[in-house]
């Protein structure tokens, strides 16, 4: 028996190069969704294999190597399924915790693949004038993005359920945003950090600080108000920075101005070029829904009550008998004349002058009745930007540098009763972040220990054990650290 494992323990420590490298890699993206560890287990040979990947040292990090059994602290043949382990001598890995060790003929847990994870995270805050409809638009993103289950009401009364993103006492009166608040939540095979940021100038500089740490922006307009004035200053803002942005013309269902003039008044007050992604159909009370452009499919919408549910919604196309009996003759024929001149005069759509902050999507519809919700989110996640790199004195930290690199954007201390400490809320830039592990700040060059970090939800907190480029995360119980401050593996990295 210990003559056949050495023999097998010899064979475990060469590299799997060419057929058996590829099985190894169909075997290691097989199976369950993650894990959230860094090393599986398979029992090809009569040995348990704990299959590593590096992310430093000689061995390149497109390689995995492996550990028999023998190779691990403990007694071989008594490690159970389940165990945790650990290499007998130091080697420069990631964490070995949390294996799940396999039997004969069982599923092998894929390797969580990091560049897979940045392509999936958006990050973006929704800005706008006061009363434009920011928090509601908000809370209806969380409900159809499954966040929750029935959407608050910034005017909240008894028996209502209030907005998650305002969740402050004073928020909740005045029915403002004070503070920007981070809801995280998985949607459609993306992880969303979605910043709800104040509208009034009295906080502006809090919105200021949030979008140096965001890649797009949801910018919020009153259809009938058009652009004002916050919104004017929050815009220069974006494009000084060069964030995408994507507008959303609410309050559709209200008496509203003309689609057209709202899209001259981007062009013309804005400056950037407006691509109409749907067209509403009827305005104020005769608001039917919309018509998307891309698909050339019709969108009509039944009211809910107090907009706390999903909308129903019927789909066709504007000559369907279905569709066409809902429409009026008035209403069916300025719709075909305005889509007409839109594709004879109108912007065209350039994803890469979107990405470029030129041009700006333009959804239509209402927050508070739930209107075009889901066909902007759809919209926004197919066409926004992915994290991107930060640019240090002409050298740009890409997200998928191993190096962990993130920044404070802000601090929010004492201000919910539930957790009376001091939360500081960090972009995650490149690498991997992972609980526990040990980065230098930047200001004074010591080394801190990130033991307390959480995933963020309005005032909800839930320890987090790792995160992504693109994440905010809130880092509690560290006086030391300010606004502006780094935080990295390699002391090199100073945003």
């Amino acid at each position: 028996m210990h003559g056949r494992a050495s023999d097998e323990e010899a064979q475990l420590k060469r590299r799997p190069t060419g057929a058996a490298a590829a099985k190894l890699k169909r075997l290691l993206m097989r199976g369950e969704e993650k894990s959230r560890g860094r090393a599986w287990v398979s029992s090809d040979t009569s040995l348990f294999d704990v299959f590593v990947r590096p992310i430093s040292g000689r061995i390149p990090e497109d390689r995995v190597t492996r550990l028999s059994e023998r190779g691990l602290r403990g007694s071989p043949g008594l490690i159970q399924p389940g165990d945790r382990v650990a290499p007998a001598r130091p080697l420069r890995f990631s964490r070995l915790s949390l294996l799940v060790m396999a039997r004969k003929s069982a599923t092998v847990r894929p390797l969580v693949d990091a560049d897979n994870e940045i392509l999936r995270r958006r990050t973006f805050a929704i800005i706008s004038h006061p009363d434009a409809g920011k928090t509601t638009l908000t809370e209806k993103l969380l409900l159809y993005g499954g966040a929750v289950q029935l959407a608050g009401s910034v005017t909240a009364r008894k028996n209502q359920r209030a907005t998650t993103s305002d969740w402050m006492e004073l928020e909740r009166k005045r029915g403002i945003s004070i503070s920007s608040t981070v809801l995280q939540f998985d949607y459609d095979g993306y992880r969303i950090n979605l910043l709800d940021t104040p509208g009034h100038k009295d906080f502006s500089e809090d919105t200021y600080r949030v979008l140096t740490a965001v890649d797009s922006v949801v910018m919020v307009i009153d259809s009938a108000k058009g652009i004002e004035p916050q919104t004017r200053k929050l815009f220069e803002v974006c494009r000084h920075r060069g964030i995408p942005i994507f507008t959303f013309m609410n309050k559709c269902d209200r008496p509203m101005r003309d689609p057209l003039s709202l899209l001259d008044e981007l062009e013309k007050v804005l400056g950037i070029g407006a691509f109409p992604v749907n067209w509403p159909i009827g305005s104020g009370a005769d608001f039917k829904g919309v018509y998307d452009r891309h698909s050339h499919q019709v969108f009509l919408f039944e009211r809910t009550v107090g907009g706390q549910y999903r909308a129903p919604v019927s789909i066709g196309g504007l000559s369907d008998p279905v569709i066409r009996d809902r429409l009026d003759d008035e209403t069916f024929r300025k719709v075909s004349e305005e889509l007409e001149m839109l594709e004879v005069a109108g912007e065209t759509f350039d994803e890469p002058a979107v990405l470029a902050g030129k041009t700006t999507p333009v959804f239509f519809g209402s927050g508070v009745n739930n209107f075009g919700v889901q066909l902007l989110l759809d919209g926004f996640l197919k066409h926004s930007p992915v994290p991107k790199a930060r640019v240090i004195a002409g050298t740009p930290i890409e997200p998928s540098r191993p190096d962990f690199s993130g920044f404070i954007f802000k601090i929010q201390a004492n201000m919910d009763p539930k957790h009376r400490d001091r939360i500081a809320f960090l972009r995650v830039c490149s690498g991997r972040f992972e609980r526990d592990m040990i980065v230098t700040h930047g200001r004074t060059m010591k080394k801190v220990r990130l033991s307390s970090s959480h995933k963020l939800f309005g005032n909800e907190r839930e320890t987090v054990d790792e995160a992504f480029p693109g994440d905010i995360i809130g880092l509690v119980g560290h006086s030391e650290f300010g606004i502006g401050d780094t935080l990295a593996t390699d002391p090199t990295i100073v945003y």
